[in-house]
């Protein structure tokens, strides 16, 4: 670990030792810093889908510095997500981002049979989401066809599941959503649709809408962020080569679209003349690329993933972090959704303050891996 990554780590906890104890004092879980108070998720309460960034960083960070002031912090939210089963009708796909960062890293690094239990309940729930035809549906409201990107990420929650039970239907669901959406959601160009609407009872493609991005046919970053990490993971998990190819071929499509400065876009197809930024793709993205940097199977390109990694990881944290001590939240110009700014644009959200600290402490070697098989 070189000394500068050493101090970049070391700032993210001397932050977030601050952030901690003023979310207790809250009582909440954080979606964004506004000055010296965090600010909960603007919509569903607990049962908003990013609810598990919060834990998860927790995590990370009491993975890195061995705090019980992060392990408390985690295990209180973590409550507070649990407590969500029982409320049930906000759950959806995110099931995966809520659990897997919240109960099975605290049964990872602290291991804990409620935990697994939890972990397993919202495995279960997930793998209910299943359409036979191939997909996993993603959210409630009557929109049984609709399926997003995000969910790659989420599949990590069934390879657990398969890993703690032995069952492989967990991993076999997974397997069947990954392979849709490579037919179905990445281009011959690497970039990615953010949503696709399904037939639910022919499987027949209707639509594939914007999405959170510019426009129908464009290209939302955190969406080609979400499926260059995901694919990654599924490789990681099942060693097929498809995978990997495809984790590959969307790296090559996000890597020629980050900006001269080293930031990300909200849109790679988005006007010239408009700007908007989202922090959280660069975070993401940067993960997803330093994993891919890594194995030996990405021969030649290696040293080009990991630069790219390299390179948005510096831009976050000299243009865009904010390490006023006083000021909670790391990261600005967050962007939510192109069109829509009622989950907020240009400002501190979590998940990419998770994202930008799993990157850090990947290189600084305490990442726990949450997404990954458990060594």
């Amino acid at each position: 670990m070189n000394k500068e990554i050493a101090a970049l780590a070391e700032k993210i906890i001397a932050k977030y030792t601050k952030g901690a104890e003023q979310a207790a004092v809250q009582g909440i879980i954080p979606y964004t810093g506004s000055g010296a108070e965090w600010v909960s998720s603007p919509y569903d309460g607990n049962g908003w889908w990013t609810g598990g960034f919060w834990p998860g960083l927790m995590w990370q960070l009491y993975a890195a510095s061995g705090s019980d002031l992060f392990r408390q912090e985690a295990l209180r939210a973590e409550q507070l997500l649990t407590d969500e089963f029982r409320v049930f009708s906000a759950l959806n796909h995110d099931v995966g981002f809520m659990y897997l960062l919240s109960s099975d890293l605290h049964n990872r690094l602290c291991p804990d049979k409620q935990a697994e239990q939890d972990t397993l309940h919202a495995a279960t729930l997930l793998a209910g989401r299943f359409n036979p035809l191939g997909f996993l549906s993603a959210w409630n409201g009557g929109r049984p066809g609709w399926a997003i990107v995000d969910s790659m990420m989420n599949l990590s929650l069934l390879y657990r599941a398969s890993e703690l039970t032995g069952d492989p239907r967990f991993e076999s669901i997974a397997k069947a959503h990954a392979d849709t959406c490579i037919r179905e959601f990445v281009r011959e160009n690497g970039s990615c649709n953010h949503i696709v609407i399904f037939d639910p009872k022919t499987g027949e493609v209707l639509d594939r809408p914007g999405g959170q991005g510019y426009a129908p046919g464009s290209s939302w970053s955190r969406g080609q962020a979400w499926g260059l990490y995901g694919f990654v993971i599924s490789y990681a998990h099942t060693g097929e080569k498809r995978y990997l190819d495809t984790a590959m071929k969307i790296a090559r499509y996000f890597i020629a679209h980050i900006r001269p400065d080293g930031l990300t876009d909200c849109d790679f197809c988005q006007p010239v003349d408009e700007e908007r930024i989202d922090n959280i793709a660069g975070a993401i993205a940067a993960c997803g690329l330093l994993h891919l940097a890594d194995l030996p199977e990405s021969g030649s390109e290696a040293p080009f993933f990991r630069e790219a990694a390299m390179r948005l990881i510096s831009a976050l944290d000299t243009l865009c972090a904010d390490w006023d001590p006083d000021h909670m939240g790391i990261l600005t110009k967050c962007t939510a959704a192109y069109h829509q700014d009622g989950a907020g644009r240009h400002i501190n959200i979590v998940y990419g303050d998770y994202f930008f600290t799993e990157a850090v402490m990947y290189l600084a070697g305490t990442d726990p891996a949450p997404w990954f098989p458990a060594k």
